[in-house]
Parts: C-alpha cells; structure tokens; sequence
C-alpha cells in the first residue's frame, strides 16, 4: 500500500485546473473535485469496459491528478530538532529529498499521533521489554505469569487508527513499523492471518484449563509491539476469542497499534451475543489511544488501470482461459493441490507457473475461508477467477467469501485476472447497512419498489466492507499494483537463480 500511495503522489503535478481527468481502462472520465478544511474531495464514476483491445486502443500516456499540496514546515513538525528518527521525520526527510509529494493536513496529524508513540516507545523501550537481545527478567515467561497475582500492564498506550478506505492508514502503519529499532520485539500482521495464527495455536493447546492465557503468553514472548492491519470483527466466535485473548495480552504488556475500517464503539455492530463482546471494546479503547483519520481522499483510486485485467460482460469465459494461457507460457495447466491449515487442502483445477484459475463458484460459492485463501497464494502469485456476479441477498455468503478473498489478495499482493456480470461498483450495489436501507426513498410503484428489494441485501458487516472491496479492486487493477507485481515476480526470479548459482 505504502509504494502504490508514494508512486501516486508522485504523479501529482504543480499546476491544479479545475477539472481531473482520469485514465481508467483506456476511458478517459471528468472529475470535479474541490476543498473543504482538511479534505480533499475527489470523485471518480466507475469503470464501465475493461476490454484489452479497447484500452490499448484509447491507451492515452497522459495520466494526471490535480490536487492541492499542502504546505508543511518541518523545523516546527520536528521542533528543529535533526537528530530525531521515526515515522513523521522519515516523512519529512522523504519530502525534502523530493521522493515524496506532501498528502494532505489529516495524514499528517496521524503521523503526529505515530511520531508521538514512536517517541513514547523509544523513551520506555527498557520498561516495555522492547530489545530482544535484552536479558529478560524470568518471570516474563507465561508460566510464571500465570503465577503471578497482579497484571503487569504496559506504561505506553497503543494507538487505534480507523478511518474510510483508502486514506492511506496500511501506508502511515508500515512507515511507522520500518522505522522501529531492528532490536525490538516486535511483528506487523494482517488480522486475517493474525486469527488463524490465533486458532491454530488454540488447537495446539486444546484441553488446557485456559489455553487461551498460555496462547496470549506464546504471542507476547514472541512481540510486545503488536501491529495489526485492517482490524474487523465478524465471527461471533472471534469475538468471544479476541475479549478473553486481549484481556490476557494487555496484562502481559502487549502494545497494540492497528488499523481499521471502523470506530471501536462500531466494532462487530449487530453481531451475535455482542454484549460478551463490548468488554473488550472498553479494554480497547482504556489500553489505545484512539485516532481517526478523516481524509475523504481514496489514495487507491489515484491510479491508472489500463491493463484491462477485469473483463465487464457476459460469455468471457474464452477471453480470460486465453489470457490464462499466455501468462503461463508454454506450461501445461493441470489439477493441484495445496495444503492449507491442519492437514486440510485445496484442490486447484487448474494451475501453472504460478497461475491458479478457478470459477466463482469454485472459490467462493464453497465452505472456504481466509485459511484456504492464503494458502492458495502461498503457492501462486496469480489468480484467474471466472464469473463473479452481482451480489444481494441470494447469494449473501458468497459476497461474504468474495470481501474476505479480495482482502486477502490485497494483502498479498496477487495479480486477479477476472470476468464479472459489472464493474466493482456495480456488482457491490445491492450490499447495504441498516441505516442505509432506512434511508432509501420508496418507489412510486410498488412493484417495482418490491423488485428493487427481493434481492437487496442488507448486512452492516458486508455494507462496511463495501467501500473498502471495491476501492481494493480498483487498485489491484491499476497499472501501479501490476508494476509491483511485476517487480516482485522479478526480484523472486533473481533470489531464485542467485540460489541456484550458489547452490
């Protein structure tokens, strides 16, 4: 997320006109855009034909963004002081060196809020148990702290960062995480992967009267500083895990800084037996210092999508099995087998050099979870996905699926190759909150209102998780993401032959 924010920004030029134009697909679109306080208001329509020829055909090598840079002074960000280190220094320094374009005045008040930590961590990091090579008092191990009749919380409160998708929150936790001593105890995970480290460990342990303290024990030996991405709670056994867990982790010292789509008091919203849940909310919020970011900015969309990787439209079927087999080369696709978690696997129908091609249904409208999914992409760096349709209520836990699949190839940087029945906002359309249903003006016809409705699905968890999936899709289709990924397949291929040489 962070290079694909700094390649966008980069883009941004020194003269603003009024208009933005923006290059989706090899379609050029309008969009009007204006300033109110800190946010910068920026609309683009969704794509409609993502048609290789097409956009080759209208490929345009102008791509421009307009917006207003914001002016910053470092010697008063950094007290003048140049001796400093951390996330907003780094920031500046970046800045002063012409790698970066400053965003806007919401990001950086995040990055005051990291700095802050940062500084408040490297002042305590003795107290905090923070330096690895540190010789460690023997009680902190969790049998003793099983023993031990008093809680032994951390003097630095965490941070909790939640705001809209896209504001750049994965980027502001990666600059803060990179700037950390390579000394300290300390792990950046995705809470998808982080609650199936969780449930494995759990299994691990089945049988112990509270397996649940010597997992939180297990965890906080290995990092104290725990930092996790796109924090989202929608299980109702999650739930109950992450209140008894984190009341567990926070007596042992664990410093939490996490990212989120949502306020703490909005966490797991409707979800079942919530009130086991609320006291963890409270935990949450005594142990983090809360922060939202309040960009209306989608950084994610301040890309070039023209590679034409999300084919809109009917029968394209032939088109994407075709594209399949250029990116495998002359390999021959054949049934695969990966393994997942606890002796499960997932069989692939057809992979090849690092390309795995599914139908919908085979991935999504199956009992598969986050677990099957990254295990999937621990084996391909690629996946063709034939079919995805409109979602509503008809096919409810499949949109359920689908959010968690995009999520996680998201944050593993996968290439998708697709087709799908309309662009990502189209296909999320009929996906609404409570309140949003509540706020639906009724038709004038009542048939056509109870038509408009037989398929509308309303699900707070999937409504929130809307924004964020189709704002992913458009950037893992941008020309940015692909570049990244090509780079990343490059950089494997050379560490591969360097072994080989080695070897």
């Amino acid at each position: 997320m962070r290079n694909v924010v700094i390649r966008s920004l980069r883009q941004l030029g020194g003269a603003f006109q009024s208009q933005t134009y923006i290059l989706i697909s090899g379609r050029v679109q309008v969009a009007p855009h204006h300033f109110e306080n800190c946010y910068h208001h920026f609309h683009t329509s969704a794509y409609r034909v993502f048609d290789h020829a097409e956009a080759k055909h209208n490929k345009n090598p102008s791509f421009t963004i307009t917006t207003r840079t914001l002016s910053i002074d470092s010697a008063k960000l950094t007290n003048g002081e140049t001796n400093r280190a951390g996330p907003l220094v780094e920031y500046e320094r970046r800045i002063a060196n012409g790698e970066l374009v400053e965003g806007d005045v919401c990001q950086v008040e995040t990055l005051t809020e990291l700095q802050r930590l940062y500084d408040e961590l490297v002042e305590n990091a003795d107290a905090c148990q923070l330096d690895q090579t540190a010789e460690k008092p023997i009680r902190t191990g969790w049998l003793w702290s099983r023993l031990l009749s008093h809680p032994s919380y951390s003097p630095v409160k965490g941070l909790y960062l939640y705001g809209g998708v896209g504001t750049g929150k994965t980027m502001l936790m990666d600059l803060f995480f990179h700037q950390l001593p390579s000394n300290w105890r300390k792990k950046r995970i995705h809470f998808h992967d982080f609650m199936l480290n969780v449930h494995s460990l759990l299994q691990k342990h089945k049988g112990l009267s509270d397996p649940l303290d010597v997992v939180a024990g297990e965890i906080s030996e290995e990092a104290v500083l725990l930092c996790l991405d796109e924090f989202m709670v929608t299980d109702v056994a999650d739930a109950l895990i992450l209140n008894r867990l984190f009341r567990h982790l926070f007596s042992k010292g664990i410093i939490l800084v996490s990212t989120s789509n949502r306020a703490p008091d909005n966490l797991y919203e409707g979800g079942l037996q919530r009130d086991l849940f609320l006291p963890f909310i409270s935990a949450l919020k005594e142990r983090c210092v809360v922060h939202e970011i309040g960009s209306s900015v989608d950084y994610r969309k301040m890309t070039s999508g023209e590679e034409g990787y999300y084919l809109v439209g009917r029968n394209l079927s032939g088109i994407l099995r075709q594209r399949f087999q250029q990116m495998i080369g002359e390999a021959e696709a054949t049934p695969q087998e990966v393994e997942v978690v606890m002796g499960r696997t997932l069989q692939v129908p057809l992979g090849a050099n690092g390309c795995a091609y599914f139908t919908f249904e085979e991935l999504c409208d199956r009992p598969l979870g986050a677990a099957d999914y990254f295990g999937l992409f621990k084996k391909f760096h690629t996946l063709a996905l034939e079919g995805i349709p409109i979602f509503g209520l008809s096919n409810k836990s499949a949109a359920h699926r689908f959010v968690t699949l995009v999520d996680v190839i998201y944050e593993n940087r996968v290439r998708l190759l697709c087709t799908a029945e309309g662009s990502p906002h189209e296909i999320m359309e009929k996906i609404v909150t409570i309140s949003e249903a509540k706020q639906m003006a009724p038709r004038t016809s009542s048939r056509s209102r109870k038509s408009d409705e037989s398929d509308l699905c309303v699900d707070n968890e999937l409504g929130f998780a809307k924004d964020r999936t189709i704002s992913r899709l458009t950037e893992i289709n941008s020309k940015e993401y692909l570049e990244h990924h090509a780079a990343m397949l490059e950089e494997k291929k050379l560490k591969l032959a360097q072994n080989v040489v080695h070897a």
